[in-house]
């Protein structure tokens, strides 16, 4: 059978509770209490009794459907009831006037009862939300509102009250200096432990502590000497479900006087102002849970009480009081004195967990702040850096940290296989995140296959170029001692012709070992990396940038200025990337030859970092060297060129076109001069006739790209020009883009050219780059304009 569900994702009413849905039930408004006292909701301001528990008659001896609908006063008495209204209204948290000491008048028996006092504002009966700007039930703020309803609660008080709740602090002040007194947190736990026990005077107290994954363990535990001990053990997350554990960060202390107790219902079920059911959180009396009941019944326990501890407003324990020889019901005022002890360790165990954390921050933020100013001595790699002394491991506790930047890779700690590191960066890099952790990498990542014995634990900060920092745990395993197996936490139960699951029966000591995890990294640690990273990217950033202006300072010292011999009119260009920190390895050489020829160079060295900047100095270099003074075509320059490539083992790749222009004597007579060149993978040539024309020199694809094979064939290509004509040799930057096919780039400038070709070359140069690059190139730019036999030397 499905469960039904309220809009809201709780239980319907009436909707059989075992384990498989104990998640949904609505325990914040389980319409009945526990009858160790009564419960009426006042509206306010008339104070006329709207909803009362069913059990009404046994403390104020007016049954239920008789209070329904008349005055407070006419229920529980004049006095009473004015000394209820007189704490209701006056300013301040209700909370601190708890409880009200009255004595009801029952046939002329007096009898005292504690009366505890909270505040539900009305919700809308539409949407059952609270009003905008309404004040909470915790701090209903001063007086009362003009509408909402006033929760009383009476409890039976025929014992003695041990102290009013005004002096706790007197009841607990030797616990009080006990616990400042405390070194450690074990010392915290016991002392707590044993004042709560004998405060309250149930057979056990344990102090309970949970994980990141809400599982607890019994870290204290005070007891009557007769029982088994509980100390150690664990227990799943799964016994206390998380609209629990949501109703402990709101209502601090909860009692179960009696475990076996029928619930007194609530009449009528819903609160006739608002048609939904009265909102418990707050509530003493509340009804648990039936699952609970059962649980703390298969444990032994007769009654019970919990005490949430806090830190920043969130559960990290629980004060846990267990009663085996029968009912227990400590007074109000006992419970709140014990509540008290609960938050004042809760503060200590906050003050020593911040004074730990400022320690530990402080040396982490010396450690950071040392490396910082380190990084800025680029005379050291940054790697060797990160791994002296301090150093990363000191930033991040870990028992190995690699790291790979700016071409060094170095180590710390335990040393690593290199194809765990290569996996662990790989899959890093796949996370698409700044900082990627795991404490589970076998479960994380199970297809990189990395042996648990290794690696369990990964803190990465991947960077930019396939660069990255990452820190490494070992598994962890380590046995656990629950109580009662956590992975058979349910029993079957028939319950007539139905079958539900209850909560276990065993508690027996149940160890399990777990493995495949390493040491959790804490937040405080997530964040620090994230520091460090930030800081890292501002030193490669600052490195690479002084790197690049270098080279692009050497790059631009070989890109010479041209010859200008009498018969050629010559001017050269280099754009840089608009990209900052970019360097290329485009590169452009002019020379004259010793027979009268005039080589042209135009080059790009595959890449756009350092190393390409410097590849481009090597290859002109060789190239001028290999060509200058030779008789050799072109295509012989070039296959000499890859020659040497393969010799010197520079292992770099390039587009290049070599060319010459030659001119016999009697050719210059003609006023004709003949054109030589090779390509190897490089944009074609292009020339304006003296008519305008354009035309594209490429005859046949070119040639293979300098580099790729030693005995690439490379061929020669010629054709004779008339003087006045133009040729431009350029790199792919001019032509070629993301949102610029290459055709479409040589197009465009077959149709910018004629309008240019009436300027001198220097200002083509200019005009040209002005028209067809964008404001900010996304690729260098290296062009060689020549004019051939220009008319003002021609004369």
């Amino acid at each position: 059978m499905t469960d039904q569900l309220t809009p809201g994702g709780w239980l319907a009413p009436g909707t059989p509770v075992d384990l498989t849905n104990c998640e949904r039930e609505p325990i914040h408004v389980p319409g009945s209490i526990q009858p160790r006292g009564v419960l009426l909701a006042v509206s306010e301001p008339d104070m006329v009794v709207r909803q009362v528990s069913r059990n009404l008659a046994d403390v104020v001896g007016v049954a239920w459907d008789d209070a329904l609908g008349r005055p407070l006063a006419e229920v529980l008495g004049a006095g009473p009831a004015e000394a209820v209204l007189r704490s209701a209204s006056a300013f301040g948290e209700l909370r601190e006037r708890n409880p009200v000491e009255v004595v009801l008048d029952r046939d002329g028996t007096p009898v005292p009862v504690d009366a505890i006092l909270h505040r539900d504002v009305l919700a809308s009966p539409v949407t059952g939300r609270r009003r905008r700007g309404s004040p909470s039930a915790r701090d209903p703020g001063p007086g009362s509102p003009s509408t909402g309803t006033l929760v009383v609660e009476l409890e039976p008080a025929s014992g003695p009250r041990p102290f009013s709740f005004p002096n706790t602090y007197q009841a607990v002040r030797g616990a009080i200096g006990d616990l400042n007194r405390a070194s450690d947190l074990q010392e915290l736990y016991d002392i707590t432990a044993t004042a709560v026990r004998t405060l309250t005077g149930f057979d056990r107290v344990m102090v309970y502590r949970y994980d990141a994954d809400y599982n607890g363990e019994v870290v204290a535990e005070a007891k009557l000497p007769e029982l088994n001990s509980f100390l150690g053990l664990h227990y799943p997350a799964s016994d206390i479900p998380a609209q629990a554990r949501a109703l402990y960060e709101k209502n601090w202390i909860r009692l179960i006087s009696d475990v076996d107790y029928t619930p007194a219902p609530l009449e009528p079920l819903l609160l006739p102002a608002t048609g939904q059911p009265l909102d418990l959180t707050w509530s003493t009396l509340r009804s648990v849970s039936p699952i609970h009941c059962e649980y703390l019944q298969n444990m032994g326990v007769r009654a019970s009480m919990s005490i949430s501890l806090l830190r920043d407003g969130r559960l990290w324990g629980l004060i846990a009081c267990h009663h085996h020889a029968g009912p227990h019901a400590p007074p109000y005022a006992t419970r709140t004195a014990a509540e008290f002890l609960g938050s004042t360790l809760s503060l200590r165990l906050v003050d020593q967990a911040e004074d730990e954390e400022d320690r530990r921050a402080l040396r982490v933020h010396s450690a950071l702040t040392w490396l910082t100013a380190a990084a800025l001595d680029e005379e050291r790699p940054l790697a060797e850096t990160l791994l002296g002394s301090p150093g990363l491991l000191d930033v991040v506790p870990a028992d190995s940290v690699v790291v790979h930047l700016q071409g060094h890779t170095g180590s710390a700690g335990v040393p690593l296989p290199a194809g765990v590191t290569a996996a662990l960066a790989g899959w890093a890099g796949g996370q698409h995140d700044d900082v990627v952790s795991t404490d589970r990498l076998p479960l994380a990542a199970p297809l990189l296959g990395v042996p648990a014995d290794q690696v369990c634990g990964v803190l990465a900060l991947p960077l930019p170029d396939g660069q990255y920092v990452i820190w490494t745990r070992a598994e962890q395993a380590h046995t656990v001692d629950w109580g009662g197996d956590p992975h058979n936490k349910a029993i079957a139960e028939r319950d007539g012709d139905t079958v539900r699951l209850s909560p276990r029966r065993s508690f027996d000591r149940w160890r399990e070992t777990q493995r495949d995890r390493s040491e959790p990294w804490s937040p405080a640690q997530l964040a620090e990396a994230g520091d460090l990273r930030a800081n890292l990217l501002e030193a490669l950033y600052a490195r690479s940038r002084r790197v690049a202006h270098a080279a692009l300072t050497l790059q631009r010292s070989l890109l010479s200025e041209p010859p200008a011999p009498d018969h050629l009119e010559v001017a050269v260009r280099y754009v840089p990337a608009a990209q900052d920190a970019q360097v290329g390895g485009d590169w452009y050489d002019v020379f004259s030859q010793p027979d009268g020829a005039t080589a042209l160079v135009i080059g790009d060295v595959v890449g756009h970092d350092t190393a390409a900047s410097a590849a481009m100095g090597h290859l002109r270099g060789l190239l001028r060297g290999i060509s200058y003074g030779s008789a050799d075509t072109p295509a012989a320059v070039l296959t000499r060129l890859d020659q040497a490539v393969d010799g010197l083992d520079l292992r770099t790749v390039a587009t290049v076109v070599v060319a010459r222009l030659e001119q016999t004597p009697a050719e210059l007579e003609q006023g004709v001069t003949r054109l030589r060149w090779s390509n190897a993978g490089h944009p074609p040539p292009v020339v304006v006739h003296p008519d305008g024309t354009t035309e594209v020199l490429a005859r046949t694809p070119a040639d293979l790209l300098l580099g790729v094979l030693v005995d690439a064939v490379r061929h020669d290509h010629e054709v004779t020009l008339p003087r006045g004509s133009t040729v431009l040799l350029y790199t792919d930057g001019l032509v070629e883009r993301r949102d610029q096919e290459f055709d479409v780039g040589i197009e465009r400038l077959r149709t910018e050219l004629p309008a240019l070709l009436g300027l001198p070359t220097a200002e083509l140069a200019d005009g040209l780059l002005a028209r067809v690059l964008p404001a900010r190139a996304e690729d260098d730019v290296a062009l060689i304009a020549v004019r051939l036999d220009p008319p003002a030397r021609s004369r």
